[in-house]
């Protein structure tokens, strides 16, 4: 098998042997994914290889950074990669990366730890240019033969404490090529971006987002499940805008995003010009802070579809060049773990229907 729409050295998800019955993922809620992924790397043997957007030595973060450092001193080949938006923000944007700030120098001494250990990390992207441009929005994390992927958490203590999860798979296979992905982020960090690709997986497709500007495979396949859909429900942080969010709200629909006034500043004003623009509302109104990103499709044979990972599903994005990971999949247990999450940690705390 090989990857569509690219040539990028990813290698493919060879089928597993018919005799052999592929794992159902675990769903972890974002504390509980930040707990099993500290035991993992802490019995790591052979390598740990780790994307995110955002990354922090915080007061619930800290274990994860301190298992990392004792992995990479045990030998464990340790590569982290977390994007400049760790340590940038919309004052820290307008300065001169020479001009030290709190937050710049929490990630420089991040960083110096991993790599003083015998670790690698790498910061990706620009400090300087418009704040979400470019960006790196990926979040996999490889642990010898295990893979986290396809949900939306940050790795900072805000980012593990929101309404999010992540899906554990012990695949060889999907760790190879998750490997792969996360090598060539780092090849091509600030040059020329690949084509979006799509890569067959025995759950489904995993969908790769290159970061080429308004090149997504995650947001075109969603648009072409939701089309064939007869009823949607989207979770997302953000209301969902562009031909996608036009054809969700054509067919009968349950969307669940977060208020104007739970956001940052900069994030209030997308949802707010993008809730007027759409004339969409959001179904949410608990106050913990949605993070979680999903859209589950009820098709006209009964059956469920469902595409989960590190997508907002905004036009924007897109526009801006943002590197994803969903996984798109009709696989039942995985189906059904998705839906109870979205049963429980969204649909009950904040459905206003």
């Amino acid at each position: 098998m090989h990857p569509v729409g690219s040539s990028a050295p990813v290698r493919a998800l060879e089928p597993a042997p018919v005799d052999v019955a592929l794992a159902t993922p675990t769903l972890l809620p974002a504390l509980d994914y930040l707990a099993d992924l500290v035991g993992r790397v802490h019995r790591a043997r052979r390598r740990v290889r780790l994307t995110t957007l955002t990354l922090s030595d915080g007061f619930l973060t800290g274990a994860l950074v301190d298992a990392l450092v004792d992995a990479a001193r045990r030998g464990v080949e340790v590569c982290v990669q977390a994007d400049t938006f760790t340590f940038r923000d919309t004052a820290a944007s307008l300065l001169p990366g020479r001009v030290p700030t709190r937050a710049r120098s929490d990630a420089r001494t991040l960083a110096w730890r991993i790599r003083s250990a015998g670790g690698t990390f790498t910061w990706l992207g620009h400090e300087r240019g418009p704040l979400f441009k470019g960006r790196t929005h990926t979040k996999l994390t490889v642990v010898d033969d295990s893979v986290y992927a396809f949900g939306g958490v940050n790795l900072d203590d805000r980012g593990v404490t929101n309404v999010d999860f992540m899906l554990r798979f012990d695949d060889p296979a999907l760790a190879d090529a998750l490997a792969d992905v996360h090598a060539e982020i780092r090849t091509v960090n600030r040059s020329t971006r690949p084509a979006s690709v799509a890569l067959p997986h025995e759950h489904g497709e995993v969908l790769i987002d290159g970061g080429g500007a308004g090149d997504s495979i995650i947001y075109r396949r969603a648009l072409e499940v939701v089309e064939d859909a007869v009823e949607v429900t989207l979770v997302s942080q953000y209301c969902p805008t562009g031909e996608l969010g036009r054809a969700i709200k054509e067919r009968p629909h349950r969307i669940f995003f977060n208020r104007p006034g739970q956001a940052s500043l900069l994030n209030r004003a997308l949802i707010a010009s993008s809730m007027l623009a759409t004339r969409t509302s959001t179904s949410y109104a608990h106050p913990d802070y949605l993070h979680a990103k999903v859209i589950l499709a009820h098709m006209p044979d009964g059956s469920r579809t469902a595409i989960t990972g590190s997508h907002n599903f905004v036009w924007r994005g897109v526009e801006y060049g943002t590197r994803e990971i969903a996984l798109l999949t009709r696989h039942q247990d995985s189906v059904d773990a998705i839906a109870g999450f979205i049963d429980t940690e969204v649909h009950r705390r904040g459905d206003t229907a």
